[in-house]
C-alpha cells in the first residue's frame, strides 16, 4: 500500500521556519524544510492538520504558535464536531489544530496524535481515483465531498476536500495562483496530481 513518507514545505527562510516550527508545534522531525522563492499568491490549495485529544491541547499549540509569529485565521473554538482553530505560519502555511473531544480530560500537553495533509481538489471523486491508481487504500469516502487514505505506518495522513470548501474551512479565500509550495514525498512517486500537487520518491526527499 502506498503511503506518504515525508511532506517537504518550501520556504523563503529555512532556518527561520525551523525554529517556528520547532517552537509551535514540535515538528522539528516530521516536516521537511527547503528554500523555495517560486511565485505564490493566495490560497496554496492545501491545510495541514493536527489532530489532539482535547480543547487544552489545541489551545496551547495555537498560543505557542501565534506567540511564536503565527497569524490567526479563525480562534479556537466549540463546533458540531468538536474544537479546533487555524492559524497561518510565517511561511504561509495554514495549519489546523483540532479535536473532537469538546471537554478536557487532564492538563494540556503539546502531544500531536495525528497529522494530516488536506488536499483541496477540483474533483474529489476525480482525484480519489487517481490516487487509488497510484496505490493509495481509500479508508474513508464521502462521494464528492471528502476522501480519505490509509495511513499505514505513515507519519501524515492524506485527505481530499473540494477546494472551495477547504477554504471555507479555514477562513480564506479560494482563490490563489503560482506554486503550491509544497512537495510530497512517498513510494509512489513521483508524479503529479490533477490539481498540481507534485510527489517525488521518498529516497529523493531532501533530508530534515
Amino acid at each position: 500500500m502506498a503511503s506518504i513518507e515525508s511532506v517537504t514545505l518550501d520556504v523563503a527562510d529555512p532556518t527561520a521556519a525551523n525554529r517556528f516550527y520547532t517552537a509551535a508545534f514540535g515538528l522539528e522531525a516530521q516536516i521537511r524544510l527547503r528554500a523555495s522563492e517560486a511565485p505564490t499568491a493566495g490560497f496554496r490549495g492545501f491545510t495541514l492538520a493536527l489532530t489532539v485529544s482535547q480543547p487544552a491541547t489545541v489551545n496551547s499549540l495555537i498560543d505557542a504558535a501565534l506567540d511564536s509569529g503565527a497569524t490567526q485565521l479563525k480562534p479556537a473554538a466549540k463546533s458540531l464536531w468538536g474544537y479546533g482553530g487555524v492559524v497561518q505560519a510565517p511561511d504561509g502555511t495554514i495549519w489546523k489544530v483540532a479535536t473532537s473531544a469538546k471537554k478536557d480530560a487532564g492538563p494540556a500537553t503539546r502531544q500531536i496524535d495525528e497529522i494530516v495533509l488536506l488536499l483541496g481538489v477540483a474533483d474529489v471523486a476525480a482525484s480519489k481515483r487517481f490516487y487509488v491508481d497510484q496505490g493509495l487504500a481509500v479508508a474513508k469516502s464521502f462521494g464528492r465531498m471528502y476522501a480519505e487514505f490509509a495511513a499505514g505506518s505513515s507519519p501524515v495522513k492524506l485527505a481530499l476536500y473540494r477546494r472551495r470548501a477547504l477554504a471555507k474551512d479555514v477562513g480564506v479565500s479560494p482563490d490563489g495562483t503560482g506554486s503550491h509550495r509544497i512537495v510530497i514525498g512517498g513510494d509512489a512517486g513521483p508524479f503529479t496530481d490533477p490539481d498540481g500537487f507534485a510527489w517525488e520518491a521518498a529516497s529523493l526527499a531532501p533530508t530534515p
